[in-house]
Order: structure tokens, then sequence, then C-alpha cells
């Protein structure tokens, strides 16, 4: 593990400058109450609680607030990965796919087991100056470990582009 990848993993584990983070840049997902519970180089869990900010009319947790989880859940292993990396990677979601199991009443706790396959998607388009694509999946359970929700999301990362010099002309 490289010491960027511990700057990145002790940026999150402190969670107020993580929390202040996500107010400034994410503050949908910080008022509905998303929120990391562990990261590592290989999985990143993150949960979402059914409170009146994140429920729907059907007294259960609003679709989009599973899917901020579920997105931050797979992003954040992504972030890992291309934390201060050089050259710079940008990375952007592409298709989002779901399927709804259970209603969510309680806290749901996402989690994705895909940072392998991330890094490796990062690492291919270092190598090949071509965008990669990467599915990667999150599984959103209740406190009784029952499937609630499981999200597929298409993360696209590709070299950035140096601006100033002749490499950056794009034709």
């Amino acid at each position: 593990m490289s010491t960027t990848n511990n700057a990145f993993l002790d940026l999150v584990r402190q969670s107020w400058k993580f929390r202040l983070y996500m107010l400034r840049n994410l503050p949908a997902a910080y008022f509905s109450g998303v929120r990391v519970k562990e990261i590592d180089m290989e999985k990143a869990t993150v949960t979402v609680p059914f409170k009146w900010f994140s429920q729907n009319p059907f007294r259960s947790t609003y679709f989009a607030c599973l899917a901020m989880a579920a997105e931050m859940s797979t992003g954040l292993l992504a972030m890992l990965h291309t934390y201060r990396h050089d050259p710079s990677i940008s990375m952007l979601v592409v298709k989002l796919e779901a399927e709804y199991f259970k209603k969510a009443t309680g806290l749901t706790y996402f989690t994705c087991r895909d940072g392998d396959g991330i890094l490796h998607a990062i690492e291919e388009t270092v190598v090949t100056h071509e965008p990669v694509t990467y599915l990667a999946k999150s599984i959103g359970t209740n406190d009784k470990g029952e499937v609630v929700a499981e999200f597929r999301i298409t993360w696209s990362f590709r070299v950035k582009v140096r601006s100033g010099g002749p490499a950056s002309i794009q034709p």
C-alpha cells in the first residue's frame, strides 16, 4: 500500500474531515445521513439511515438515498486508488442499475468489495491511455443481514490530459 493510499484512508477515517468534505461537496448525502462505516484497500461499507430526511411516502428509505450510499461505497474505492495519482485520473459514473428486494426501513449497509478490480481498471487506463470502464457492485443489507437492494455502477476511468502543451491539443 502506498503512502497516498494511507493518506486517503486516514482522511476518510478521520470522520470530521470527511464529513466536512461531504458537507461541502456532497450536501445531499451529508444531510441524508450517508456515512462511511468501514474502508480498506479492497472493500468499503457505507450506511444510510431511514429517517425523516431520507424517507419516501411509503415509509421506507427513498431510492435516491439508497443510490447515494451505494455509489459512495464504490466511489470511495475509486477515489482511494486515484487519490494523488500521477498521472491524474478522472473518474465518472456512466451507468447505474438497481434491483430492490425489500423495503429499507432502518439502517441500510452498502458494501462494495471491488477494490482490486477498480485498481486494475485504473492501471489499465494508465498503460493504454484509453478510457476504461469497470462495473462495480454494491450490496445493500439491513440489520438482519437481509439483502435490501443491489446496485451495479459502471465507472469510467481515464488519464487526464495535461493542459498547456501540444499533448493537450485534441482533434
